[in-house]
């Protein structure tokens, strides 16, 4: 009889654990299935997962140089965030009025239809989009100072439902500010990304804050399919000319190292850039000699700082003159096209739609794979 109620014991205590395991293994499912990672593919500075009732946003990037990740929790009506203390920031979503401190920004707005919650911005006059001038001049979004200096009682005063800002370290008093008085902030990291469509995603970090997944996946897919053909287009030309890029600031001659964003532009267009071999994705700061002596003959000049002719170029430093790329007239800048206040172009859409960038420099290295495009972003200096 003993022994039978031992048995019994275990057998009781098997299927207790049997049954304990099958609910873990349930609720695992359970929590499994209202989870989603949305796919980033390019970027490598942020995740977005969307769970039951909120999505959250891990920015891994945040600035050069560092380790440190931010958590933001987007939280939908409703909604319920089981850890709101874990996170670095929580807002509901979808957002109706945002503050952006980067004209970067601003085509991600648009390009989502969103360009209507902007209520502020630090010193309109960077912003060149035709549409979002149009609602500065109605008075629809505030002026907020200077980048570095924002004025904080007027972004209290607007009560944004969230303040996306970008850092180059982790010193930033006005955040701080302006967190301690309830309203999110949110950092974007899109500049540190040195691939070309590795910026252009970071529209899905605007999609998922106005609940338009679908719509930024849409919009991103349609640029890099653009992107990817035109550059199978420029494989197929015969030859890769060799190219320079930047000017001298003072004494140094500044130009991309040969892993950043602009390398990479010139590479997927079928260029030879003369410095692709430098490592890092920063800019190279060379001197006049050297440039000169490895670049003199370089078929063509992309970027040459901010001039915008080439007796502009010839009085700032007689040098320029020696190149090749100079003499020929093969000299192209990004830096005459402006918006009515003076903001460049380039600087504000260019990362949004890197493949009208490099359809610019494949017509420009390879103008008959283009025979009938006009350059968007570019100018050749006369």
């Amino acid at each position: 009889m003993a022994n039978f109620k031992l048995n019994f014991f275990y057998f009781l205590l098997i299927i207790l654990l049997i049954s304990c395991k099958n609910e873990t293994k349930n609720r695992t499912e359970s929590v499994s299935a209202t989870y989603k990672e949305v796919p980033i593919k390019y970027a490598k500075g942020f995740e977005i997962n969307i769970f039951e009732g909120y999505k959250t946003i891990t920015l891994k990037n945040p600035w050069p140089g560092t380790e440190k990740t931010f958590k933001y929790a987007l939280v939908e009506k409703n909604g319920s965030l089981p850890n709101p203390e874990g996170f670095d920031a929580v807002v509901e979503i979808p957002l109706k009025s945002i503050v952006v401190t980067s004209t970067t920004h601003i085509p991600s707005l648009e390009m989502l239809d969103e360009n209507e919650a902007l209520v502020g911005f630090p010193n309109l006059n960077y912003i060149s989009s035709e549409k979002t001038r149009k609602r500065i001049s109605e008075g629809k979004i505030t002026e907020l100072g200077r980048n570095e200096d924002i004025n904080t009682e007027v972004v209290i005063n607007l009560k944004p439902d969230a303040v996306i800002g970008f850092a180059v370290d982790g010193n930033n008093s006005t955040f701080t500010t302006i967190e301690k008085t309830g309203i999110p902030v949110l950092y974007n990291s899109d500049w540190t990304e040195t691939s070309p469509l590795g910026k252009a995603e970071w529209i899905k970090f605007f999609g998922v804050l106005f609940n338009k997944e679908k719509e930024a996946d849409s919009i991103f897919k349609a640029i890099e399919t653009e992107y990817l053909s035109a550059k199978k287009r420029a494989s197929e030309a015969e030859n890769s000319p060799t190219v320079i890029s930047g000017a001298m600031y003072k004494d140094v001659w500044y130009m991309p190292q040969g892993d950043s964003w602009g390398a990479q532009f010139i590479t997927d267009a079928n260029g030879d850039y003369l410095w692709k071999d430098s490592k890092g994705t920063g800019s190279l700061s060379l001197s006049l000699e050297s440039v000169l002596d490895k670049g003199h003959d370089a078929e063509v000049w992309i970027g040459p700082g901010q001039f915008t002719r080439l007796e502009e170029m010839k009085n700032a430093n007689p040098v320029y003159a020696r190149f090749k790329a100079f003499k020929t007239g093969n000299v192209y800048s990004y830096s005459l096209k402006k918006g009515e206040t003076g903001g460049v172009i380039y600087f504000e859409l260019a990362p949004n739609r890197p493949d009208l960038v490099l359809k610019d420099l494949i017509k420009i290295l390879h103008p008959e794979l283009f025979p009938n495009r006009e350059l968007y972003f570019f100018d050749k200096l006369q």
